[in-house]
């Protein structure tokens, strides 16, 4: 029997067996914030936004397998204290400029912050010197926007294709880097599913433009998660 049934906020949830914590909650209409998961590539748990309580112990729900009888804990005022802590700290940490930046409206990041009303982070911006690595023909890297989250490099993993992005350098000077001779010949299409990969605005497809105006981007109208929550209307 591959049925399983937890319990998400005191809300009995279905799933199925090999599922995660954080994909059951989607499927029964319970948003647990994330940033480094995207579906489709193997979770990792590195940003740590989405934990929650499970069992009573702190537990990142992307990379915790569900098992029946689970009693989770994903919106209490110590963890939403607790993720509007690392969205500050991500912010403090770059050099995000919103309202110049290509994703504004679009950047999974900036949704956060909305999300948890964050005004001024409680820690001092580092104003880190971070280059622009724009060699690329058909796209550009800004390391001043880059939260190190790993889609880039995790999707190529999991497809078992190149690995057009790599570390370089190392401890607190890590880079995600382009391998400039695998993208030589990236054609518009690639470039396109690389800046799709990135939730913040540090792998843009170059002589692009915008496709939807400012205003009507995918966070301008409804907040993250709101996708996910309408299902329990």
């Amino acid at each position: 029997m591959n049925k399983i049934k937890i319990r998400i906020n005191d809300i009995v949830c279905r799933g199925e067996k090999g599922q995660t914590v954080l994909e059951i909650a989607k499927d029964n209409g319970i948003y647990i914030p994330t940033l480094c998961n995207y579906e489709g590539i193997k979770p990792q748990g590195s940003c740590r936004i989405c934990t929650c309580m499970i069992g009573g112990r702190m537990m990142t729900a992307c990379t915790t397998p569900a098992l029946d009888g689970m009693d989770i804990v994903t919106n209490s005022d110590e963890l939403e204290k607790f993720r509007a802590t690392i969205v500050e700290l991500l912010f403090a940490e770059g050099n995000h400029f919103c309202p110049t930046c290509e994703r504004s409206g679009n950047c999974e990041l900036q949704a956060l912050g909305y999300r948890y009303k964050m005004m001024v982070p409680q820690f001092p911006y580092s104003f880190a010197a971070k280059d622009i690595d724009a060699d690329n023909p058909k796209i550009m890297i800004d390391h001043n926007r880059c939260i190190l989250c790993k889609r880039c490099i995790r999707r190529k993993k999991e497809k078992d294709n190149p690995n057009w992005f790599v570390f370089k350098k190392r401890g607190a000077k890590v880079q995600i880097n382009i391998d400039h001779e695998l993208t030589a010949d990236f054609t518009d299409k690639l470039a396109q599913q690389a800046m799709d990969t990135c939730p913040v605005g540090a792998i843009i497809r170059k002589e692009k433009g915008f496709d939807v105006p400012i205003g009507e981007r995918k966070y301008d109208k409804n907040p993250i998660g709101s996708d996910i929550e309408g299902l329990k209307e």
